[in-house]
């Protein structure tokens, strides 16, 4: 089993590289950030580089040992696509998520330019979930390198949403999550905003997510949006089983 995760739209994380830099307004209270910190302070050994990018040969193959098919995160602590991290290990990234295709891996990155640039050099495998991260107006054109990859499944992380995101250009898209900024510093998001883009998504035919409203307790704000909350996930086809599943057959 992967390490559970409480991320609303995932079932686990898996971490081959931890650390980061800030690249954009929605770093500024960087989650990840705060918890390697955290991670560093009690001693755990893959954050003794604290929030430093650090790459971890030894879970590299951890998915291929979790048996039961679910969703995972990759990454959650740092970005795939960071400057620091070679294209080689990208690519033993790719290798496992290919061998291990009975689970869905998600990939999240704000780093859109290298993602287009490594596009061509990754074999692709169809149970990835590729996707950038856009706050604001001016980050948009991370949608256009998101489009070029060769991922089969595309998405849209709009959180922390710091601005409106009017008529954006959803051509190719499967997925749009949508959430507020959390934690002691958070940044505001209207309802508004929100609201404008679950339009936009229901008039393009593209599943929305509205992750959480966000703020200093993102448990007491919640996830309804107009009295419901909105779990929609991309349309894709059943998942297969893996060997030791299909062995007890």
């Amino acid at each position: 089993m992967g390490e559970k995760s409480s991320i609303e739209w995932t079932d686990s994380t898996w971490n081959p590289i931890t650390g980061c830099t800030k690249i954009s307004p929605g770093c500024k209270h960087c989650y990840a950030e705060r918890m390697a910190l955290r991670l560093q302070a009690m001693g755990q050994w893959n954050y003794r580089n604290g929030f430093r990018l650090t790459l971890h040969e030894n879970v590299l193959e951890a998915p291929l040992k979790w048996r039961k098919p679910q969703l995972i995160f990759v990454n959650s602590m740092s970005d795939l696509f960071h400057k620091e991290v070679p294209l080689d290990f990208i690519q033993k990234i790719f290798e496992v998520i290919r061998q291990a295709y009975w689970h869905r891996f998600q990939i999240l990155t704000k780093r859109s330019e290298r993602l287009a640039d490594c596009s061509p050099w990754i074999c692709w495998p169809p149970n990835v979930w590729m996707g950038v991260s856009v706050e604001n107006q001016d980050y948009t054109f991370r949608i256009e390198h998101l489009r070029v990859s060769g991922a089969k499944v595309k998405f849209l992380s709009l959180e922390p949403l710091l601005g409106p995101l009017p008529n954006l250009d959803l051509r190719g898209i499967d997925w749009v999550i949508v959430g507020g900024e959390s934690g002691p510093q958070s940044r505001p998001m209207k309802k508004s905003w929100v609201l404008d883009i679950r339009n936009q998504c229901d008039i393009a035919g593209v599943p929305f997510f509205f992750k959480q409203w966000g703020g200093w307790n993102k448990k007491a704000s919640g996830r309804n949006l107009d009295g419901r909350t909105y779990d929609e996930m991309p349309a894709v086809g059943s998942v297969p089983e893996s060997p030791s599943v299909a062995a007890a057959r």
